[in-house]
């Protein structure tokens, strides 16, 4: 059984079973019904290999083809990454594949070099957010739809414009979803962040205004949790009803993170 302890009332668990009890399917399937009730799951300083991590992500989901063998590394170090300036939107409040119609499930983040300075990373429970407001706000975004921009995010992140990079955000077509996602467990949760554009239909000032009052209201103390890293912590989070952003870090500190994505298993509804 797994051993675990809840780190906030609203979102977050720490989990201190060993790999011995994590990397088995029954150990996972106790893991996954945790993330999808908790939001957030932490493993501090457990060490696992890339290839460990990638294993733990195939129990957990289907892992997505990505970086090499299932690992991509999340750095701002340009030399690494050809698009690390991009990097810079998730300074920012957002959902990873709101470009998608089905966006990812879940992602396994571990630290392999931390920045002196900034990188605590940031999670928002949007699930237990759009839970408490009040009826007579629920009511009244129940059926709005936001636009979802990359350009914007890009935008908000004061990333370069320059003609290369506009071009490429523009690429990347835009996406419209309800701003309440009706999961097919009953759950509710919000679809918010700094990729949300605009609120369709409705009067710019007041969309803007709606939409920075949510993403207000999600992020509060306490629906979020701040991770300070330690070199080997892995976390695990819900992206399906979890904000995330990390703390501004200087660009050439060579902070670098092992990210593995599960991929989506429900569309935007």
């Amino acid at each position: 059984m797994i051993e675990a302890v809840d780190l906030s009332e609203r979102i977050g668990s720490e989990v201190r079973s060993g790999a011995d009890e994590i990397l088995t399917p029954e150990g996972a399937a106790e893991l996954r019904a945790l993330l999808i009730r908790r939001g957030v799951l932490v493993f501090r300083q457990l060490g696992f290999t890339d290839e460990q991590q990638v294993r733990l992500a195939g129990l957990l989901g289907t892992v997505r083809a990505e970086g090499k063998d299932g690992i991509h590394k999340i750095t701002l170090d340009t030399k690494v990454s050809a698009t690390a300036e991009y990097l810079k939107g998730s300074f920012l409040w957002h959902m990873d594949g709101t470009h998608d119609d089905v966006p990812v499930f879940a992602s396994l983040l571990t630290g392999r070099k931390l920045s002196a300075v900034g990188g605590r990373t940031w999670f928002a429970n949007s699930y237990a957010a759009y839970e408490e407001l009040p009826q007579d706000f629920k009511d009244r975004i129940e059926n709005l739809k936001v636009l979802h921009s990359f350009e914007t995010s890009m935008q908000r992140a004061e990333v370069e414009p320059t003609p290369a990079n506009v071009a490429y955000w523009r690429s990347i077509p835009n996406r419209t979803h309800n701003l309440v996602w009706k999961h097919g467990s009953g759950r509710k949760s919000l679809v918010i962040g700094c990729h949300a554009s605009h609120v369709v239909g409705m009067d710019r000032a007041e969309s803007d205004a709606l939409i920075a009052e949510l993403i207000d209201w999600v992020t509060q103390p306490r629906f979020t949790y701040g991770h300070d890293w330690t070199v080997g912590d892995m976390l695990i989070w819900d992206n399906t009803g979890v904000l995330h952003r990390v703390d501004p870090y200087p660009l050439e500190s060579g902070r670098m993170m092992h990210r593995t994505t599960l991929v989506g298993e429900e569309a935007f509804a």
